[in-house]
């Protein structure tokens, strides 16, 4: 399998970012990182080989990248709002230095699928429904979609909003909203076995989350796996293989 690594700049997060290819051609699929993770963690997890088919086929390119969770959401020294402007800062480095190099790696490929584990899984939903043009699938693995409840404190305006679904998916209307029907798949897979419900808050977030975009009438489904799914890479091996080649 075709493997590059490249270093992105990120001046407002304080180093430079790791991005790792794999595969030589096929849609493009960006993977977050489970919390504080690195790029290379999903390889050294077995989520790649757990595609190794997909990717050797030509039918899709993994781009995983650094998730900078300890200068953002994970740094529990600091207040919600400011994690949540932090988080700006990694949405600006996804966008402007990610996106351009992947547009550059693969020429004409089709609109992205983003995907993570956990944490990851929340960044894979929150680039989806704030920028579907980018990334109009979201296949999000045990991911709990409520930042307010990762140890947070102080007071809450308008980035800890923006960023959080739980809390800005209820109020979406109008044109966006139209656009969002037409535009964006979301997946939420998760277990109902260890740690999916404590402490970790992934079971009901998935549940309270799907039924945020049921009732907005974005397209979605709730996959919930059994008592034996653990939140655990050993089945989110599994559930990606099981759901990926339906996008690619």
């Amino acid at each position: 399998m075709e493997r590059y690594q490249v270093e992105l700049d990120a001046p407002e997060l304080g180093r430079a970012g790791t991005v790792i290819r794999y595969g030589h051609w096929g849609r493009p699929v960006v993977v977050f990182p489970s919390e504080q993770g690195r790029a290379w963690d999903y390889e050294n997890n077995g989520m790649v080989a757990a595609v190794a088919d997909l990717v050797d086929a030509g039918r899709c390119k993994l781009y995983c990248v650094d998730s900078f969770d300890d200068r953002t959401w994970s740094d529990s020294s600091i207040p919600l709002e400011e994690r949540a402007r932090r988080h700006g800062a990694y949405a600006s480095w996804i966008l402007e230095r990610v996106v351009p190099f992947i547009g550059q790696d693969s020429p004409g490929a089709a609109d992205a699928v983003v995907t993570g584990c956990s944490m990851g899984a929340y960044h894979a939903l929150q680039f989806a429904l704030t920028r579907a043009d980018l990334f109009p699938v979201a296949l999000c693995q045990s991911g709990n979609y409520d930042p307010s409840v990762w140890s947070g404190w102080g007071e809450r305006g308008e980035a800890a909003y923006f960023t959080n679904p739980a809390d800005y998916v209820a109020h979406l209307h109008g044109d966006h909203l139209d656009w969002l029907r037409g535009r964006v798949f979301v997946v939420l897979v998760v277990g109902e076995g260890p740690w999916e419900t404590h402490p970790t808050g992934s079971l009901p977030s998935a549940r309270h989350l799907d039924g945020l975009l049921a009732e907005k009438g974005i397209p979605h489904e709730l996959d919930v796996w059994g008592h034996d799914s653990a939140h655990d890479w050993d089945w989110w091996q599994k559930q990606i293989a099981h759901h990926l080649p339906r996008f690619v």
